[in-house]
Parts: structure tokens; sequence; C-alpha cells
């Protein structure tokens, strides 16, 4: 087999709304430059997704020069700026962490909520909103944007067609949302990979992705399509009572990485 290559490079720039496939970006201390840096909070501060909230999944995104624009069935187009400068300071919560937010204008406040059909807003992280990552697993000057738990996450093509050789009906890679994805590689190679480099960047894998309901929500439709993938993985990917799918990485050296890039395996397990 040849050796790994960088294949697909994703950011979403609104947590669970779609994502945006880029020819390069700049890894950045959180993870990919723009990725979920905005978030949709309910009145109490509290992350809103697509496990609660599927239509999130139809919320299409788009960069416009220095603008995040939005759209959804039945709305306007909502364009919000791509890295805001000042805001109104509200705390948000999100897997119990609490961290710093910037409130967006009262506009996108409406069309979240009038899409949504719940009283919600949009919320975006400044440079300086401390949120560190779980101690368990990195130091804690690491710190992490609104991805649930890491910065990064990685699979590779040969894993997801080894699911889809078990699944009635095969799923594209949109439905577990990597950052990352990597080609000519045996299925679940990344489960054996510790640290890997991109060009000049390096990755320290930190973790196994434990997959929840929203991978069964559908990206084409935004609602829940049944209990696959979650029942097959957990016919052989359950460990400690969670199912696995995807590898949580952190960069140790931060640069620019390009679709194609070779994937140096630096330490295995």
């Amino acid at each position: 087999m040849t050796n790994p290559v960088l294949s697909q490079l994703n950011i979403y720039p609104l947590k669970s709304a779609s994502g945006i496939s880029l020819d390069n970006a700049f890894m950045e201390q959180r993870g990919l430059a723009h990725d979920r840096r905005w978030m949709v909070v309910d009145d109490s501060g509290q992350f809103m997704t697509q496990r609660t909230c599927p239509s999130m999944a139809l919320i299409n995104t788009e960069l416009v020069g220095q603008t995040l624009t939005l759209n959804a069935p039945r709305m306007s187009e909502l364009s919000l700026p791509l890295f805001p400068t000042k805001g109104e300071s509200q705390e948000v919560e999100i897997w119990g962490d609490r961290c710093e937010a910037w409130t967006a204008n009262s506009q996108s406040g409406l069309w979240i909520s009038e899409y949504l059909r719940k009283s919600c807003k949009i919320v975006f992280m400044p440079d300086h909103s401390n949120r560190p990552v779980d101690p368990d697993y990195a130091p804690a000057q690491n710190q992490v944007s609104f991805s649930d738990g890491f910065p990064l996450l990685l699979i590779s093509e040969s894993s997801l067609s080894d699911l889809n050789n078990r699944l009635p009906e095969s799923l594209a890679m949109k439905r577990f949302r990597p950052n990352m994805v990597v080609k000519n590689t045996e299925p679940y190679a990344e489960d054996n990979w510790k640290k890997i480099r991109i060009g000049e960047c390096e990755f320290q894998i930190v973790k196994s992705c434990s997959r929840c309901i929203l991978t069964t929500v559908d990206p084409e439709t935004g609602k829940f399509s049944g209990k696959e993938p979650l029942r097959t993985l957990a016919g052989y990917r359950k460990q400690n009572g969670n199912v696995q799918f995807g590898q949580n990485l952190i960069a140790t050296i931060n640069g620019k990485l390009s679709v194609g890039m070779p994937v140096e395996i630096v330490t295995q397990s």
C-alpha cells in the first residue's frame, strides 16, 4: 500500500451546521482556522446541536471574504462577521465547560429562533475565551473552540469503507463530521497512531471518538434516520460502553495544511 495522504480538510464554522471542505487550511491552537467558533445557545446559555435540533444539519455555511453566510430552508440569508472584534459578553456552557462568548446581533437571534422554532441566539468564541482541553488527555494550555471536546477529528477513508460494507445502506463521510480525512491506509489504522506529521504540522492522537445519536441524523434531510450507524458500530467498535469511530487529535506544531500532503506516522502504539 502507498503512503497515507491527507484527502479532506473540513471546517464547521457554526457548530452543528453543515461543513465546508477546503483545499488549504491553517492549523491554529484551537484547531483549524474558523472551525466551530460560532455556536447556537438557548436562553440559559446552554449549547444546542443536532442531537436535539436535527434540522440544524440543513443550515448551509459559506465563507465569503471576511463574512460567514448562513442559509436555511424557508429563511433569507444571514451574514455574520467571520471573526468579530467586539461583542456583548455572556457566559455559555458546553458539555459542563463554562466559558465566555460574544452574542451576535439581534437580527441573528431572531433568524435562528425562527428557523429552529425555539428562543435561542448565536454566539462567538473570542480568542481570549478560556476553554482548555480535558486535562486527562492533554496539558491545560491546549485550548479548544466549541468542538465537543478536542480540536480535531480524523477518520480514514478505509475505516468508512469497512463500515459501509457492514451497513444496509452506505453513508457519506460528512455523516461523521471529521476535520481531517486520510486515504491509503488499512481500516482503523488510525487507532494505532500516537504521533503524526503532515507538512510542517505535528499532531498527537489523544483519544478515540465516542459516537452519539448525532451520527443518526441524515445531513440531506435534517431528520433522524433510524438506528444506523450506531447499531452496526456497536457490534464491533464498542469499548467501555461507548461506540468508537475516528480519533481525536491535538496539534503540537501549527502551520498550513493542504489536501494531498503525505501523512507521516511518527509514533505508533
